[in-house]
């Protein structure tokens, strides 16, 4: 059903495009989020297609991120659920949408993240769950992991590194694309 990413099978980022990077999914996603379980209250919301409808809902219960389940036997009616990998992607939401309220929101926040228990705005940051310490380039990067193939070993560093790791991006290096 899946084709890897045609620059690197085994990227991580290529495999999770191709389950939620198709712009009705990640809003499906959103709905779920957001309480909608029943295909018709998507739907509405997002006023998508049946047709389109039918094959994301599908393609996200293939994939493990939604779960289908009898609410009806008559007539037969089933509600999506969201999997553990569904509720494991909200903070990938959340990022997005703090990264498109930075970047593309000039009029304002017209949603944001905030606090449950004090209404306090949130801003979502990425911290190593090990150390805490924020995620940035260069004090982190990305490496070839213990499965990486040879292509992959040769398009990212090998951790311990062998040699010195440049302090700088370079046009075309992996450390390049950890800096954008």
């Amino acid at each position: 059903m899946h084709h890897n990413s045609p620059l690197n099978p085994q990227c991580p980022i290529g495999r999770s495009l191709e389950r939620v990077g198709e712009w009705w999914t990640i809003h499906i996603l959103r709905e779920a989020f957001l309480g909608a379980t029943r295909f018709d209250q998507f739907q509405k919301n997002l006023g998508i297609a049946p047709n389109m409808l039918t094959r994301r809902l599908n393609a996200l219960v293939a994939d493990g991120l939604l779960e289908k389940r009898p609410y009806s036997t008559r007539p037969l009616r089933h509600e999506y659920v969201l999997t553990a990998a569904g509720l494991d992607f909200r903070p990938v939401l959340w990022t997005i949408m703090a990264w498109g309220n930075k970047h593309f929101s000039p009029e304002g926040l017209a949603i944001q993240l905030v606090d449950s228990a004090t209404g306090t705005p949130a801003e979502p940051q990425l911290i190593d769950r090990h150390s805490g310490r924020p995620l940035t380039w260069p004090a982190f990067r990305t490496v070839a992991g213990p499965a990486a193939d040879a292509r992959t070993k040769s398009r990212y560093p090998v951790w311990p590194a062998t040699t010195p790791q440049p302090t700088s991006p370079t046009a075309g290096s992996a450390d390049a694309a950890d800096a954008a």
